[in-house]
């Protein structure tokens, strides 16, 4: 028998999760988000819940789905008082698809186990399209009992689902995966940003890149994007900032020593600061390019 799945959080990622497990036959009973036109207009589309409250989405539901995008939203929607997704939690499962500190889906664990509720974490390191077309990759941690049930459900969402320890590993995993993926964001842009500066066809650079040493998945999904200025977005560099940041915490909590990321992070920070944070990562080219970057951030 299908499950009722309720769905926190339903901007680019958690709607388009949705609409794959419509498509897979699930059901989808309520949706939920603190923007109320996306969730009531996902709602409609899919002749769902729209839910005002969380409590009326656990409520509804026997699988909670949160993707939310930060710790703080994360402690909203898991309050130990007021309305909050564990109200009448008892029984249900959350699985929590949120890039966060490791210790607040730690934190989360514990509340939820303290409402009779399981939870699992589930880190994604895909996209938009990878969400439509149920091809994530996904990262679980949690209770390993919990994730043999739900697995059946997570692989509908997947290409590969991969379970890698105890709650708080994922988010670490996750971490580090976001960590280096946005140091190669910048080095291309700064890659291709010098090879415009020299003169060269950035076609014809990208190719000799595809070939060598400076291959990277980057330069396959944004190489021809920081070309074309072309940032729609798939991972704003809002969120590559915010999450340079949760593996820059981690190295100092481990006392290593990261150079590439802090500069990372900086360049992110500085889109933020450039009213940027909302383009795709493709966009710190912007910064890069000499003819393209904002005057305050020329060079004294």
């Amino acid at each position: 028998m299908s499950v009722r799945i309720g769905i926190v959080g339903v901007g680019r990622m958690g709607a388009n999760m949705a609409r794959r497990l419509r498509d897979v036959g699930e059901t989808v009973a309520a949706v939920y988000d603190v923007h109320t036109e996306n969730a009531r207009a996902l709602a409609a589309e899919l002749g769902c819940q729209h839910a005002t409250l969380l409590a009326d989405v656990t409520a509804a539901s026997d699988v909670i789905f949160t993707v939310v995008p930060d710790d703080a939203a994360m402690a909203a929607i898991f309050a130990p008082e007021g309305d909050s997704l564990l109200v009448g939690a008892a029984g249900r499962t959350f699985i929590n698809f949120a890039t966060l500190t490791p210790d607040v889906h730690v934190e989360v664990g514990d509340l939820a186990a303290a409402a009779g509720a399981q939870t699992l974490e589930a880190g994604m390191a895909s996209s938009i399209t990878q969400a439509r077309n149920g091809t994530l990759y996904l990262m679980v941690a949690g209770d390993e009992a919990t994730f043999a049930a739900q697995r059946p459900l997570l692989e509908k969402l997947s290409a590969s689902v991969r379970f890698v320890g105890s709650a708080g590993q994922a988010a670490r995993v996750k971490a580090l995966v976001n960590m280096v993926m946005n140091i190669n964001t910048a080095g291309l842009a700064e890659g291709l940003a010098l090879g415009e500066a020299l003169g060269l066809d950035l076609a014809m650079l990208r190719e000799v890149f595809s070939q060598t040493g400076a291959h990277s998945r980057v330069l396959e999904t944004d190489g021809e994007d920081m070309q074309n200025r072309d940032h729609a977005c798939f991972f704003s560099a809002a969120h590559a900032a915010k999450d340079s940041g949760i593996a820059l915490a981690l190295a100092r909590d481990c006392g290593v020593v990261a150079p590439l990321a802090a500069a990372a992070k900086a360049q992110f920070d500085a889109m933020v600061a450039a009213d940027l944070g909302e383009l795709d990562k493709s966009g710190v080219a912007e910064l890069t390019f000499k003819s393209r970057r904002p005057r305050e951030l020329d060079p004294d």
